[in-house]
């Protein structure tokens, strides 16, 4: 099993000082990211969707085994609601096709207040390549049933396991042979930091669930003053610890 561990983007100014050094400027941040982890989730896309030669860009800049996920655009996700799905997706798929063999997963986050419509998944869902990771993380309950379970692994998705406040606030399915985890907010302080025991239950959760083999993706959300960065290296080192 191989768990791949970053944040949930790299470009927060209230890291300078403490995660990137004063001296570093912003345009080297992602290298400086890129020499202490292994992967990243770059959310902007999610707001406004890159041109390819911005993540041809990107590509350049990391390391050869650096793996980037993507979360997918808002237009997508929230405009459309995955409603009419091959238009959005083509251009999706045409920008990230810059980051070239270091395109990681594909996140679709959905909106808290988005039903249950298992057909509208499976549409959105058979627009992706075959083979192509994409992760899926529904927020409203209603999701959480058979049939979505069953749309999912028919595609092999991941559903995202999502954590708030160290508690998983989605069921814990295998409906993919890889993994995707996002970790949105802790309870140690200061906040919003995961706290030792939280991070440990999760290391053990992973090792027990997946097989040898397996890929798995953890991201932390909870940027604010710097708590992802401290957090990810943390859950890197624990979950190295505990590989079978």
């Amino acid at each position: 099993m191989s768990v791949l561990v970053g944040t949930s983007g790299w470009q927060y100014r209230d890291w300078r000082g403490d995660f990137y050094p004063r001296e570093v400027p912003q345009r080297l941040w992602l290298e400086h990211y890129a020499a202490q982890f292994r992967t990243v989730e770059n959310n902007s896309a999610f707001y406004r969707l890159p041109k390819p030669e911005t993540f041809g860009q990107w590509r350049e800049r990391v390391p050869v085994d650096f793996t980037m996920a993507v979360k997918a655009s808002r237009y997508l996700t929230h405009v459309r609601r995955l409603r009419d799905p091959a238009e959005p997706v083509r251009r999706f798929l045409d920008a990230a096709s810059g980051l070239g063999g270091k395109l990681g997963p594909v996140l679709l986050q959905l909106p808290p207040n988005f039903r249950a419509d298992p057909a509208l998944l499976d549409d959105c869902l058979g627009q992706f390549p075959a083979g192509m990771r994409v992760a899926v993380e529904p927020r409203d309950p209603s999701w959480w049933a058979d049939a979505t379970q069953e749309v999912l692994a028919a595609h092999n998705a991941a559903l995202c396991w999502a954590d708030r406040r160290g508690t998983p606030v989605t069921p814990l399915w295998r409906t993919a042979d890889w993994g995707y985890l996002r970790f949105h907010e802790g309870a140690a302080s200061p906040w919003p930091r995961y706290g030792a025991k939280a991070l440990r239950s999760w290391a053990r959760r992973i090792a027990t669930a997946w097989p040898p083999g397996a890929r798995v993706y953890a991201y932390f959300n909870n940027d604010q003053e710097g708590a992802a960065v401290h957090d990810a290296a943390e859950f890197a080192r624990l979950t190295e610890e505990d590989r079978p």
